[in-house]
């Protein structure tokens, strides 16, 4: 194959210029304020809204090599923690330029991999004194909020278990000095732990926008009026909370809360019985989400506690984007809620809230499907699978059995984990069967446990043990009590007995902000799930990277060697002295950007520079105690290493904590230098394949020599 080289290990070396160039755009990433981006596909003319690392590094040209590794970095990291991808991409491109630099000062290679490598594990090491067990910053979260008001004592007195007793509901409310109309939430069509779970939750955005919200006991059969001006009316309670920092209306959205689903929990509201402290103080600044894991952490939290289990199942949440929609309809949902077509909607309307016989299938639902791992017959030749005689239509007979199969059992809904044949989805819907495609195995297990039914790879494999009973459908229902019907697609809800599934629906108006949505929901939610799982945190604010910046000092004071690599060793010791300063100060250069960036972002500091001098400031601080770490844990607990700037709610009491997630934060750091260290090692780029004649045409010709 024609082949061409060119040397990449110059002093301008181009590995670590595309590196600095991929991640300069992830700059507006970082911090609780971040400025989102538009990415416009030129062939289609539709454009997407993103706020991550990953959707950029999807949208970018990734042609070159050191793109391609850089995808693949960043897709490890959103695979392992689902967070940090932000910060990853950042000081991909800080350190980057910082080796650039220290190539400019003709330090050696090995002396950059190797001082450096020792310098990012000594760090780790020193900053594992900043980790905070979870059960410490619950206990911290809870004691350092603003002392409770009227509302809250009550709630306290009370007691978290009164409050859950549906029937002590009404008696709470009517006890509130001053009260928020609240929404009614009416007794559920299915009866169940979900229903029941139902009854003791107050209005979705309670504590985030929602102007009125209205509750009634379940038994209560009061209509309530809609007035002209949008706020809810209500015989029972009509008074409004002014003082509680629950019901503190932020936005003026008129509803708040929706039958059957759910986003605020009525729990005790200093915190002790739930995660919703640890979840607003790691949400960095997206209320959203944060109401949303609020309700979920909650409802988990209430199953577990027999178990006494702390942690939040991943595998009982699914979400579900409904386009046309408000932003403030998001709430979460007992049970599977997705989108189906209107044919299939009308399906749902026959069931007429009877128990249904359900069926689960692990493949796919067509005729070609075969299991992983099927191998045909060696040696034999496929000429016609199902031969057909009688000449009819490819694929009928077989739709024929499988329809005669489904009826014969009685069944009237299928989930399948793959793609259906939309031959069958049509005979079914006229045999009023539901048949969802494209389920999460998860949504299987979650229903099998519950129904009793048994996942099957093909319907020739299906019995009646099979099927599970139990299940029930109906179609999902808006805020204000409505079926949604949202055009092309519907959304319904599927259920059974106590199943633990949730869903978060997620809503907005805007095709762009649909995937943005969900991003930012999943990110939220593995942060608290590693959070727990870690059994500790970090503070957040730039405590971590300042403590870093701190030791680096430390370091290059130190008179002994860093660096166990051989070469290094080789060294003169006064060129490894002078190596060793610059490098330090290079690795340190990446979290100093870090924190200056931040500042940025959040508008408490007008320029680079300007937030440079500011780190300084507090660098020097640190340095002058006899304890740097008890400093910046000092500096932590009044407010934010990098001070109000770190404040992701403006809106709260200033006593509010930010808290980063310890495992995801140090590997991104790792995975940076590890790909930097990696490209800056590599001294060729042998390109293969017909190019011969692109190459020399191109304006980097003279940089390649042919062979």
């Amino acid at each position: 194959l024609p082949m061409a080289f060119r040397d990449v290990n110059a002093r301008r070396h181009i590995g670590l210029q595309q590196l600095s160039s991929l991640a300069s755009p992830g700059r507006t990433f970082l911090g609780p304020v971040k400025s989102h981006k538009f990415i416009v596909d030129e062939s289609t003319n539709q454009s997407t809204l993103i706020c991550s690392a990953v959707r950029l590094i999807e949208s970018l040209d990734l042609t070159s090599a050191a793109g391609q590794l850089l995808n693949e970095t960043i897709q490890a990291q959103n695979k392992e923690f689902k967070t940090g991808m932000s910060t990853l991409l950042f000081l991909v491109g800080a350190w980057s330029n910082a080796v650039m630099e220290c190539l400019q000062q003709n330090v050696p290679v090995p002396a950059i991999v190797s001082v450096m490598s020792e310098g990012l594990n000594s760090c780790c090491e020193r900053v594992q004194c900043l980790q905070i067990p979870i059960h410490d910053v619950k206990k911290e979260l809870c004691s350092s909020r603003v002392r409770p008001n009227a509302f809250e004592s009550k709630a306290c007195q009370v007691g978290c278990d009164h409050l859950r007793n549906p029937q002590n509901l009404l008696c709470f409310q009517r006890e509130i000095s001053s009260a928020e109309e609240v929404i009614p939430i009416n007794s559920c069509s299915h009866q169940g732990d979900d229903c029941n779970f139902n009854k003791r939750l107050v209005s979705p955005l309670a504590g985030f926008g929602s102007v009125a919200s209205l509750v009634k006991a379940a038994g209560d059969k009061s209509s309530s009026v809609l007035s002209r001006s949008g706020v809810t009316a209500s015989s029972c309670i009509t008074k409004r909370l002014t003082h509680s920092r629950h019901f503190n209306p932020l936005g003026k959205s008129h509803f708040s809360s929706q039958q059957d689903n759910f986003q605020g929990y009525l729990s005790d509201p200093c915190g002790c019985c739930g995660l919703g402290h640890l979840a607003m103080a790691l949400s960095h600044g997206n209320q959203t989400s944060m109401k949303l894991l609020q309700s979920i952490a909650a409802y988990q939290q209430e199953r577990a506690e027999c178990s006494g289990s702390s942690q939040l199942n991943i595998a009982e949440i699914v979400t579900c984007c409904l386009l046309g929609l408000p932003e403030n309809y998001s709430c979460v949902s007992p049970g599977f809620v997705t989108l189906v077509s209107p044919e299939q909607a009308t399906v749902i309307k026959h069931f007429a809230d009877k128990p249904l016989r359900i069926l689960l299938m692990d493949g796919d639902l067509t005729e070609q499907y075969r299991h992983l791992g099927f191998n045909r017959p060696r040696n034999v030749r496929t000429i016609l699978e199902h031969p057909n005689p009688q000449g009819s239509r490819a694929g009928e007979t077989w739709l024929s059995r499988m329809l005669d199969i489904l009826m014969s059992l009685e069944v009237n809904v299928v989930l399948v984990k793959g793609n259906v044949c939309e031959n069958l989805m049509e005979g079914c819907i006229a045999s009023r069967m539901l048949v969802i495609g494209c389920v999460a195995w998860d949504v299987l297990h979650a229903f099998g446990q519950v129904t009793g039914a048994q996942a099957v790879t093909y319907l020739s494999q299906l019995d009646a043990s099979c099927v599970g009973n139990g299940a029930w459908a109906e179609l999902w229902k808006a805020s204000d009590g409505r079926a949604m019907d949202l055009g092309e697609l519907v959304p319904v809800r599927l259920g059974a007995g106590s199943i633990p599934l949730l869903t978060a629906v997620l809503t907005t108006a805007l095709p762009s902000r649909v995937q943005l949505l969900e991003d930012q929901f999943w990110t939220l939610l593995y942060r608290l799930h590693h959070a727990l799982k870690d059994g500790k945190v970090f503070p957040g604010g730039g405590a971590v990277e300042l403590l870093c910046l701190s030791h680096i000092q430390v370091l290059a004071e130190q008179p002994e060697r860093l660096g166990n690599d051989k070469a290094v060793r080789e060294l003169p010791s006064p060129w490894l002295a002078e190596y060793k300063s610059i490098v330090l100060q290079a690795l340190a250069s990446g979290w100093k950007r870090y924190l200056s960036v931040v500042l940025c972002n959040t508008a408490k500091a007008g320029s680079e520079w300007e937030a440079g001098a500011s780190v300084d400031h507090h660098l020097q601080k640190a340095s002058a105690c006899a304890s740097p770490s008890a400093y910046v844990l000092e500096e932590f607990r009044r407010g934010g290493v990098l001070g109000d700037g770190s404040d992701p709610f403006p809106n709260h009491d200033k006593t509010l904590k930010v808290f980063d997630n310890v495992s995801a934060k140090t590997e991104a750091w790792r995975r940076a230098l590890d790909l930097v260290l990696l490209v800056l090692q590599t001294d060729t780029e042998i390109i293969t394949g017909p190019q011969r004649n692109q190459l020399l045409n191109s304006h980097v010709s003279s940089e390649f020599m042919f062979l």
